[in-house]
């Protein structure tokens, strides 16, 4: 069956890869960043706005849209694009990353995923072929198989049995995907997982390769584990994929982990992070994430970068930035979510350019000299303190 997405791979520098990808609701140049629209909608902006930062592609989540306002429904109103009043491409995630956030409110077994709505507290059942015919109501560009996503830490002979549960189903979701009707027009991408064992992840990666999938994803990273962990795991599994395909990993959204992402071999990325961390006055600059909050920007009188080309630094000072999150006034999230994903998009369009100009090894040492990450034990805690809190609040 001839795929409906088309992939061509336009230069590579140090491993860098620079492409276009073709799907039915129009071109992605790669590598790209999705921003996040869970729900339909990247929180707090609009889709004209999502485009004006240079957004090519978004990602929703079919568990989501399952529970809340139901895909059928979404079907019947003309699917996600008319629904969202997005035109351009959409992935849809397939749940599993969610089911696995779920903690104690899901069990799993080969048959699928037995969860509790985190809306309303009823019981759905999650197999791969319902994952399927969600996302074929959905009517995306690309449909993610169903995977078991582990935490890091968990011993090898769990992560062995999930990733077997993840190949089963990559097979049962393949299957129900052909002889579904929307095989003509929705690309699906099989999940390599493994945790953080090389082994595992080269025997995974080579199965989910084997049934030839219209594009590849590094699932299971991202989930705590060291980011050098994540990189070198990154760089293996990307060794292991077509070079003609796409290849997509999964949950990865800050600066230094995209620059590192995209040396790694991988050409599509996406995550919350830019949003979530834009809401509460993180932003992004050259040399590392300023909290906006501080009172050292109580008189700064221009913008908090520069040279950035966004609509919040062209139009607005850092005071005034600063002023809308003390007096908690709504527009100050939207600004700061501007510009974040304008800072994240306008990066993945400079490493493009750099790939193109086989100057991209410069360009990343050049970035990450100057960028300083957020660190290593503060990301650690917030995350932990962030799943704790999400899962007090259920």
């Amino acid at each position: 069956m001839e795929s409906p997405l088309r992939f061509v791979l336009e230069s590579t520098s140090s491993q860098g890869r620079a492409g276009e990808l073709t799907t039915p609701h129009g071109r992605v140049l790669t590598p790209a960043f999705m921003p996040v629209a869970t729900l339909g909608s990247v929180k707090t902006l609009d889709p004209q706005e999502v485009a004006a930062v240079g957004a090519q592609m978004i990602l929703a989540n079919a568990y989501h849209l399952y529970l809340q306002p139901g895909t059928v429904l979404v079907r019947e109103l003309g699917g996600i694009h008319t629904f969202s009043g997005w035109s351009g491409p959409i992935l849809t995630d397939s749940g599993g990353f969610q089911a696995f956030s779920l903690g104690g409110k899901r069990k799993i077994n080969s048959e699928g995923i037995l969860f509790r709505s985190h809306i309303d507290g009823t019981e759905h059942l999650f197999t791969p072929e319902a994952a399927m015919q969600y996302q074929s109501n959905l009517g995306s560009d690309i449909a993610m198989c169903l995977d078991q996503c582990i935490g890091y830490g968990e011993p090898q002979d769990s992560v062995r049995l999930a990733m077997d549960r993840t190949h089963l189903w990559a097979t049962r979701c393949k299957e129900a995907y052909e002889i579904g009707k929307s095989a003509d027009r929705q690309a699906i991408f099989g999940i390599v997982q493994g945790g953080t064992y090389p082994d595992l992840r080269t025997q995974s990666a080579e199965y989910i390769v084997s049934m030839g999938f219209d594009g590849y994803a590094v699932g299971g990273l991202g989930v705590g584990e060291p980011k050098q962990i994540m990189y070198d795991l990154a760089g293996q599994v990307g060794n292991l994929l077509p070079v003609d395909q796409p290849r997509y990993l999964m949950g990865v959204g800050s600066p230094e982990d995209l620059i590192e992402g995209v040396a790694r071999g991988m050409d599509m990325f996406d995550c919350a992070l830019p949003t979530r961390v834009a809401r509460n006055g993180a932003l992004f600059t050259r040399t590392g994430r300023v909290d906006i909050t501080k009172q050292h920007f109580k008189d700064v009188p221009g913008p908090l970068q520069e040279d950035c080309d966004c609509y919040t630094c062209a139009r607005f000072s850092a005071a005034y930035l600063h002023h809308l999150f003390k007096a908690k006034e709504l527009l100050g999230p939207r600004l700061a979510s501007v510009h974040n994903l304008r800072f994240v998009l306008r990066l993945m369009q400079d490493i493009r350019k750099a790939i193109i100009d086989e100057s991209f090894q410069s360009f990343k040492d050049a970035f990450l000299g100057e960028y300083v990450p957020t660190n290593e034990s503060a990301r650690l805690s917030q995350k932990e303190a962030s799943m704790i809190a999400r899962d007090l609040r259920r």
